[in-house]
């Protein structure tokens, strides 16, 4: 892979969540350029305003040629496999980068879903927003060893 964006409202602060996102983000960086750019995640204000703002911190930081893959709980569900199909086609294609978009506690604004070229899914259940992005990155690492034959995967 040439190379990805991921785009995190909020930090990951401490404990297993962030010890576990930096093994495969070390892991997935083995092989691949990652940019990781975090968002401000607002403390004040009521839950759209908050919103708003935090979407307006993620838009500002996504690029035109973004391919913007948006963590979304109605999103489109994959399998491993699948996913990691959708990562080579992403890999494939030289005008545009992935860029994985998770939002903080409350989700996401409506702008930034407009902006997705893909919505995913990490599953119908609700999860803390730190656990989704270690999700997501073990997912990551493990469509690479998939699409290059590692035994990770089996």
């Amino acid at each position: 892979m040439r190379g990805l964006k991921i785009i995190l409202v909020g930090r990951i602060r401490k404990g297993f969540r962030k010890e576990a996102f930096d093994h495969y983000l070390k892991k997935v960086k083995t092989s691949t350029r990652v940019e990781l750019v975090t968002v401000r995640d607002e403390k004040n204000g009521n839950i759209a305003w908050r919103l708003e703002k935090e979407g307006l911190g993620i838009l500002e930081r996504t690029d035109p040629r973004d391919y913007a893959l948006v963590l979304d709980e109605k999103g489109k569900s994959f399998t491993s496999k699948g996913f990691a199909l959708e990562l080579k086609r992403r890999e494939e294609d030289p005008g545009r980068v992935p860029c994985f978009i998770l939002g903080g506690a409350y989700g996401l604004s409506d702008s930034v879903r407009s902006r997705a070229d893909l919505l995913l899914s990490l599953g119908p259940m609700t999860m803390p927003h730190e656990l989704a992005a270690v999700l997501l990155m073990e997912q990551i690492y493990r469509g690479q060893t998939i699409i290059s034959g590692h035994p990770y995967h089996h």
